[in-house]
């Protein structure tokens, strides 16, 4: 393909590919799309260029497509599947293994679905076997279709597996034990992470060196992502064009002076060196494992050797399209990788403010480079990530402006020399201890940094306003001939508007009430203007995660968490809450055995907080002889002629005992132990006769809650019933004289009972 037609190419693949998408967005089959594109191509076919472009944009389309069609059929959620299958990755997180899985066999249940359609499934294993990349094992599945908490402005676990290409997920079946089939065969990546961990450096080191040189970022633990994203400088762990640059520079160095050794009279007309520079290009990309950011710089890198060669001389526009057009071709699903996007977006604002400009001479020269792109390149990223991720990290542009150099003139060359000289005895290991000193630095800097600029979630109504403002910054110190005043006038709007915004807010009356969506457990935050309330805390899982660890970023404060008893579906974050925020008081029924000190809920508490009562209608004072469902926190909160009742998991026979201190209708009833058959009893049910009811219960839950019983019985009352397992987190107002009105964040169709 001529660089003369990257930009079209490049703009076909795109249109491919959001092609694919709208046609499953609006429910169109893809054969009728592909007939479509065939039919284009026929009518254009006496024109071969538009041919290519053509087939490039069906290829995104067909690639796109397959996606589609290759998730787990939901004929087969929750069944035993005897799969054969690769392991492509294995993390060890807690008392578990996380495994990435090429399927390469698998047979399913009879009279069942097919499940020859799966390729790639993300599983957990609570085994103490070992697994490692490379490895083929015949083993038991149970296995779902991809899904994931569906809660406002966090993290789409859902989204990324589907871009990932993972068609199911699930976990390892010990009965009948896995068997291992062949060995890991040899892998360079594979073999450099066994050598890092035989090797006397610290733990931390190991990860970062892994990261930084191998591609390999899952070795990063939560805490270290945690800290970069804080800092905005996740993209300084992530391969891309500042290390596939170092070792394609270093390499084309070495192969120079060995060209001019070899060849001393003609040796700068040699064009060997290039090609072993374009060689390790390709091979350290590879390594990498090929990613979005590494692919573009690997094209990018490329299309420089070509240009310094003196072959050709393209711009760097038809480079920057060439490097999408092949991105897509290679990975179709790399187009809804918001990585890819900020880093096309970085590479194309640099070429913008650099173009025209002559190249920086000497030291000085290149310092000012480096400042002047951070703080034209700091506001436009910010604003970015601002729109992807709803956050910012306020102090991203100075943290940067050190963070880069130190990481790129350091960090990573003393990286990747340890690497080069690692057979030499002792002198691989001294620059590797050289790298250990300089990230400790690096660390306690980012450190230093969080503890006084923490990651900023603005309001959600501030999020657009603030990134337009942010572009507009960049847009006017970055582009020549722009009056001072401009500029000076879009300074102004980017300090203003925050504090424009929080001094013009409105005090926040009556109470904000959110059901999280944390799967089969129950997180509920209630929230009026100078009072914040947690009632319950999630689930932890057998593998360490806690769902409560997703919601928000570290340092939160809540006035008070109400642990409803100590199931681990209830009490299961707690740590989280220990480890990450700040917690005034706790509280939870006299006898539950949790790692707080708590104060007692008990019947007959009452309190007021911003206009907002609170009553517990369970249990009893003092001792009791109750399980621990029955001994759950029943809560009671009025706002107006408003009433929410949360019962825990209290069985029928309880909610018989505070059942006449319920004034009825109750305007939002959750309903007790996630729609079990042991709560909402028949004279429950009807005595509240609540408008509203939600199951916080988890999507395809082995209990199969809630059941059909109690749905029918809050569907006799006519109540409107919500679900996190289908809706996701839910939202809604308890406000005097204030319309009720339910927010979802996984809207549903063709809802039956919907309100």
């Amino acid at each position: 393909m001529r660089l003369g037609v990257a930009m079209p190419a490049a703009l076909a693949a795109l249109a491919g590919g959001i092609l694919a998408w709208y046609s499953h967005a609006a429910g169109v089959t893809s054969n009728a799309f592909g007939w479509v594109l065939v039919a284009a191509l026929l009518i254009v076919a006496w024109q071969p260029r538009r041919v290519i472009w053509l087939l490039m944009g069906l290829w995104v389309f067909a690639g796109v497509q397959q996606e589609w069609t290759s998730r787990l059929p939901a004929g087969l959620s929750g069944e035993d599947i005897a799969v054969e299958a690769t392991v492509l990755n294995a993390q060890s997180s807690g008392d578990a293994t996380r495994l990435m899985l090429r399927v390469d066999s698998c047979q399913g249940p009879a009279q069942r679905p097919r499940c020859s359609v799966i390729n790639k499934v993300r599983v957990t294993a609570y085994s103490d076997e070992a697994f490692y990349p490379g490895e083929q094992w015949r083993m038991t599945l149970r296995l779902r279709p991809p899904s994931g908490f569906a809660n406002p402005g966090t993290f789409d676990y859902e989204q990324w597996l589907w871009r990932e290409g993972i068609h199911a997920t699930g976990y390892l079946r010990q009965d009948p034990p896995p068997v291992r089939l062949a060995s890991a065969g040899p892998s360079l990546r594979q073999l450099g992470v066994s050598f890092l961990a035989r090797q006397a450096l610290d733990e931390r080191t190991k990860r970062w060196l892994a990261a930084l040189t191998l591609g390999d970022s899952e070795q990063l633990t939560q805490d270290d992502w945690s800290l970069l994203n804080a800092t905005g400088t996740t993209h300084l762990v992530v391969i891309s064009g500042l290390h596939v640059g170092l070792v394609t520079s270093f390499v084309l160095m070495l192969a120079k002076f060995g060209a001019r050794l070899t060849t001393p009279t003609n040796w700068r007309m040699r064009a060997w060196p290039w090609w072993v520079a374009a060689v390790a290009c390709i091979s350290y990309a590879t390594l990498a494992g090929m990613a979005p950011p590494a692919m573009r710089a690997m094209v990018m890198t490329l299309i420089g050797l070509w240009v310094l060669s003196g072959r050709h001389a393209p711009s760097p526009w038809q480079g920057w399209w060439l490097a999408i057009a092949l991105v897509l071709l290679v990975d179709p699903l790399a187009l809804w990788r918001p990585g890819m996007w900020l880093s096309f977006v970085a590479v194309a604002w640099l070429i913008t403010i650099w173009q025209g400009r002559r190249r920086p001479q000497g030291i000085k020269g290149w310092c000012w480079a480096l400042v002047r792109s951070q703080l034209l390149l700091a506001p436009l990223m910010a604003a970015a990530v601002l729109v992807a991720f709803g956050r910012i990290a306020p102090a991203a542009p100075l943290i940067n402006l050190v963070a880069v150099p130190w990481v790129s003139s350091i960090m990573v060359p003393t990286a990747l020399l340890g690497w080069l000289l690692s057979p030499v005895p002792f002198l691989g290991h001294a620059l590797w201890w050289l790298f250990e000193a300089a990230l400790n630095i690096f660390h306690w800097l980012l450190s230093l940094s969080v503890q006084h600029w923490p990651l900023w979630e603005p309001d959600r109504p501030l999020t657009y306003p603030l990134a337009f403002a942010l572009l507009l910054l960049s847009l006017c110190w970055g582009l020549p001939a722009v009056l001072p005043g401009m500029r000076l006038a879009a300074t102004a709007l980017v300090v203003a508007l925050p504090w424009w915004s929080l001094s013009s807010m409105t005090p926040q009356q009556g109470l904000r009430v959110s059901v999280h969506d944390v799967g089969q457990g129950q997180l509920i935050e209630l929230r009026s203007e100078h009072y914040r309330l947690l009632y319950d805390t999630g689930p932890r899982f057998r593998g360490g995660f806690m769902p409560l660890e997703t919601l928000w970023s570290p340092g939160q404060r809540f006035d008070q968490v109400i642990v409803s008893h100590a199931d681990n579906d209830h009490a299961g974050g707690v740590n989280a809450l220990l480890a990450e925020h700040q917690v005034t008081q706790w509280t939870a029924p006299a006898g539950e055995t949790l790692p707080i000190a708590s104060r007692a809920c008990q019947r007959g508490q009452t309190w007021q907080r911003d206009g907002v009562n609170y009553r517990f209608l369970w249990p009893p004072a003092g001792a009791n002889a109750l399980s621990p469902n029955d001994r759950s926190c029943v809560l009671e909160v009025s706002v107006g002629e408003h009433q929410l009742l949360i019962t825990g998991d209290v069985s029928t026979e309880i909610e018989r005992r505070f059942l006449l201190e319920v004034d009825s209708p109750v305007s939002m009833l959750v309903a007790g132990h996630h729609g079990s058959g042991t709560s909402s009893g028949v004279q429950f049910v009807r005595h509240t006769a609540p408008e509203h009811v939600i199951f916080s219960a988890g999507r395809d839950n082995p209990f199969q809650h809630p059941v059909d019983a109690v749905v029918r019985r809050f569907r006799d009352q006519e109540s409107c019933l919500w679900s996190t397992a289908l809706d996701g987190a839910l939202r809604f107002w308890l406000e005097a004289a204030r319309p009720f009105e339910v927010k979802t964040t996984r809207p549903r169709s063709g809802r039956r009972n919907r309100c």
